[in-house]
């Protein structure tokens, strides 16, 4: 299918579901992503995916193609329900994460893997989720700013703290850890 994001969602809004499927096809896992990058959990990257695509479907007439990508809309929709889970549950997102940490069966990355994500999710949100759009992700500056409601400059910003803040709390963790 060669249709763009925006002509795939304009043929789901009213009901096209072999559209929709397509866009979530293409957007599903980028959106996973994020909200798994975010959480640490699979169970809520999960729910906050389905939130998004039935949010798409009842607000996607909101989307703005001139204020950015449907990506970036994409990102901004699950940021929130992201958002509101970690309100709501600080706590249950780093429990599951150690849960998550049994599910690795790569034994000899498994010790690295989990100190970078444990360093990513220490991260205040507003780093945390720059880091997650943009190195995560691979979301442009412009995207991640529509999706975060802040200006590029802002990203860039608090990108550049959350790289020196994550290489600050990895390298205290090289000289424990054998990689």
């Amino acid at each position: 299918m060669h249709e763009t994001d925006q002509e795939l969602l304009k043929l789901a809004l009213p009901g096209d579901e072999g559209a929709f499927t397509a866009l979530y096809h293409r957007r599903q896992g980028a959106v996973y992503r994020f909200a798994l990058h975010m959480t640490g959990s699979v169970t809520i990257a999960e729910d906050v995916t389905q939130e998004t695509f039935l949010a798409l479907l009842t607000q996607g007439a909101r989307y703005d193609e001139s204020r950015g990508s449907l990506a970036a809309f994409l990102y901004g929709i699950a940021r929130n329900f992201v958002m509101r889970r970690l309100d709501r549950a600080r706590d249950f997102a780093l429990e599951d994460s150690a849960s998550a940490e049994d599910v690795l069966d790569d034994l000899t990355r498994r010790e690295t893997i989990e100190h970078v994500r444990r360093a990513v999710l220490s991260l205040p949100p507003v780093y945390r989720e720059a880091v997650v759009l943009c190195d995560l992700s691979d979301a442009s500056y412009e995207e991640a700013a529509v999706a975060l409601e802040c200006p590029v400059g802002t990203v860039r910003s608090r990108l550049s703290r959350a790289r020196a803040m994550l290489a600050q709390k990895l390298n205290g963790v090289r000289g424990t850890c054998h990689v």
